[in-house]
């Protein structure tokens, strides 16, 4: 069995950190898979959350655990800005975790691949936000050319650059039958990314409470990877009742969460059906 944990979207909640290490020192997954915005909103952010806390408690996990310590892979999320990359990366070549945005990564017998993009929302931070198939955008969100960024962008990226293109240059011709994808973004118009956005209203036009990506559903509905990682849309297992989707071959499964807990989804890759999915 090659038992893996999933989360995402703890937005530099230290409770929830906390209770993850907690699971995590207990069953000794083969894998931890962290599904974006890792990092705290803005507002009362400490000086450096990275540096000051997660990083060093994922290298202490990892000394105090040994060999039965995990391999991470870790993506960031829209809420996280860009600039934090660079000591991501160090961290991977210090053996901490596995930075998965845009890379395959060997994983036993498994592939897994990273993709932190998601389509254009409301925010102003653009770090991780991509025009979705096309230069659309939906009423009320604000394209990625008018947004800022932590780190620079040449203009053409904020013009052109689409999520449906950069899927087909990472997954290429590979066979992704035993593939995992460690997205930010969930499938568009699927449980996993209903959003409270009921009777909204901008200049006339009704809202789509479906806010997930178009790209990634066709992916999923085109290339069929065993099992895609999800989150970004807190409340969508509140509102669907319902953290999981399946297209076609292709399990999907979310764990963002609206409540105070930490929501922790358990899956084995010899049996990604059998999953479950926990609060904490």
């Amino acid at each position: 069995m090659t038992d893996c944990l999933f989360v995402s979207d703890l937005h530099g909640r230290m409770d929830r950190y906390r209770k993850l290490f907690a699971v995590v020192a207990g069953e000794r997954p083969r894998a931890l898979f962290v599904g974006g915005d890792i990092l705290p909103h803005v507002p009362g952010k400490p000086r450096d959350f990275l540096g000051e806390y997660l990083l060093p408690e994922l290298a202490r996990l990892r000394a105090d655990l040994g060999e039965e310590a995990p391999r991470v892979f870790l993506v960031l999320g829209n809420d996280d800005g860009r600039a934090d990359e660079e000591r991501l990366l160090e961290a991977e070549a210090a053996g901490i975790l596995s930075y998965a945005h845009g890379r395959a990564a060997a994983f036993g017998t498994w592939s897994v691949y990273g993709y932190a993009f998601t389509p254009p929302s409301p925010f102003l931070l653009k770090d991780w936000e991509r025009y979705d198939v096309s230069r659309y955008v939906d009423p009320g969100c604000i394209s990625p050319e008018e947004g800022s960024y932590s780190v620079p962008v040449a203009p053409e990226k904020a013009r052109y650059a689409t999520i449906s293109e950069d899927l087909g240059r990472l997954a290429g011709s590979a066979d992704l039958s035993r593939a995992v994808f460690l997205f930010h973004a969930p499938p568009y118009r699927t449980a996993l990314d209903r959003a409270a956005l009921d009777g909204r209203m901008i200049d006339h036009v009704p809202v789509d409470v479906h806010v997930g990506s178009i790209a990634i559903r066709r992916f999923i509905e085109s290339r069929q990877p065993l099992l895609t990682l999800h989150g970004h849309v807190h409340e969508s297992a509140r509102l669907t009742g319902s953290w999981r989707e399946t297209i076609g071959r292709t399990l999907s499964l979310s764990a963002a969460h609206d409540g105070p807990e930490l929501a922790i989804v358990r899956f084995s890759l010899d049996d990604p059906g059998g999953a479950t999915r926990e609060l904490h």
